[in-house]
């Protein structure tokens, strides 16, 4: 018999997967995004001349707001400055202990009407290729830091300065940004220079390998509990949304989060003999497990475009269209790149072939179900197959 308390890597039996043994509860951090808004916030306290508190209360993306500590803020002519030292908690990166920093300045309120004009300054990337969620030459801030940085700003001009109009210029900036994105995917993304600013919930929650795998297990425990033969898999809050849209009758038990555990979480939901498993991924994911990543995370490597390049040769006949997906920077532009040309059918062979991986993973007895989603939530696949005899 197995020993049962190893960590489950695919051979085990999945039902030995057992929550961790109680252990200091993991300490929370946040994210770049987090630590460039709360710098904007002391630099501008700086700018306008008050009193800058050592910490700041800097709103989240999904509502309320983290206390941050500044590491330094001071006023230099006409401009504030502050830093804050980014902590991602107990389940660190490489960013984690970075100066993160922002400048803040006045424009003439007649030069334009945006309020708010947000620059890159040194340490931060530059986006140099296609396929990313900020434009090419822009700053490599994405959307949601974005908008965290003109909230942040905004809370502390309309606390200062009520109705009085702003026009700021806010320079984010990373001191050792360049080095340490050696240690990243920026260069291979095309994204040059520095770091990115990232986050999408301001917050950064620490998690184990056998903790992650552990909540799906648990959460697969329940619903097996409650008696739902059909569960619902997504690699992430997002593809759980849009799951729920599609699926409006399944009950809340049964949405389960698997992340980047794609094999272990087929095998274990097999093994529990569910009779029936949907999983929805955006284009991205999918591509991966298509290929046979059975962990996603982008620590395994990134999905291979040369090999969805050739799919999409040997599918079309379109030698320029394989060379153009081949090339592209990542799997959103080859996505997009597929979209304009009509190409639907190459998308389908790799929710076939994800299908295909799932079944592999989670043998003949369950039917399976498969959504591939756009980024809007629209969905660009979906196919089923039917639970095998044994």
């Amino acid at each position: 018999m197995k020993n049962l308390s190893q960590t489950y890597q695919g051979e085990e039996d999945p039902e030995a997967v057992r929550p961790p043994r109680p252990r200091k509860e993991l300490r929370q951090g946040f994210s770049t995004g987090t630590a460039a808004a709360a710098a904007a916030q002391g630099a501008l306290y700086e700018l306008l001349g008050r009193s800058c508190p050592n910490r700041v209360e800097t709103p989240l993306p999904g509502g309320g707001s983290l206390s941050v500590r500044l590491s330094r803020h001071h006023r230099e002519d006409d401009r504030g400055e502050a830093v804050v030292i980014k902590d991602a908690g107990d389940d660190p990166d490489v960013t984690h202990g970075a100066e993160i920093g922002a400048r803040v300045w006045r424009r003439p309120v007649s030069e334009d009407p945006e309020d708010i004009l947000l620059l890159g300054g040194e340490g931060v990337g530059r986006v140099t290729k296609p396929g990313l969620p900020v434009p090419v030459g822009e700053p490599a801030i994405n959307p949601v830091p974005r908008r965290m940085i003109r909230r942040a700003l905004r809370q502390v001009w309309e606390e200062i300065c009520p109705g009085k109009t702003m026009r700021l210029t806010v320079e984010i900036f990373v001191p050792r940004g360049e080095e340490l994105a050696r240690r990243t995917l920026n260069p291979r993304l095309g994204i040059l220079g520095g770091i990115s600013i990232l986050g999408a919930t301001g917050l950064v929650k620490p998690y184990s390998h056998q903790a992650y795998r552990a909540t799906i297990a648990a959460s697969l425990r329940v619903a097996r509990a409650l008696g739902l033969p059909h569960i619902a898999y997504s690699t992430g809050g997002k593809s759980e949304g849009f799951l729920k849209a599609r699926l409006p009758t399944l009950p809340e038990e049964a949405f389960v989060q698997m992340g980047d555990y794609v094999r272990f979480a087929l095998k274990v939901a097999a093994y529990m003999k569910f009779s029936r498993i949907t999983a929805g991924a955006f284009f991205g994911k999918a591509l991966k497990i298509a290929q046979g990543f059975g962990h996603t995370h982008a620590s395994r490597g990134l999905a291979d475009l040369q090999e969805l390049g050739r799919w999409t040769r040997d599918l079309t006949g379109d030698a320029a269209l394989a060379q153009a997906v081949t090339g592209a920077n990542t799997a959103r532009q080859a996505l997009e790149i597929l979209t304009r040309a009509g190409a639907g059918g190459v998308v389908a062979m790799v929710g076939k072939r994800m299908l295909a991986a799932l079944r592999d993973y989670g043998g003949p007895g369950p039917a399976l179900d498969v959504l591939i989603f756009d980024f809007d939530g629209s969905p660009l696949w979906r196919g089923e197959s039917p639970k095998e005899a044994a």
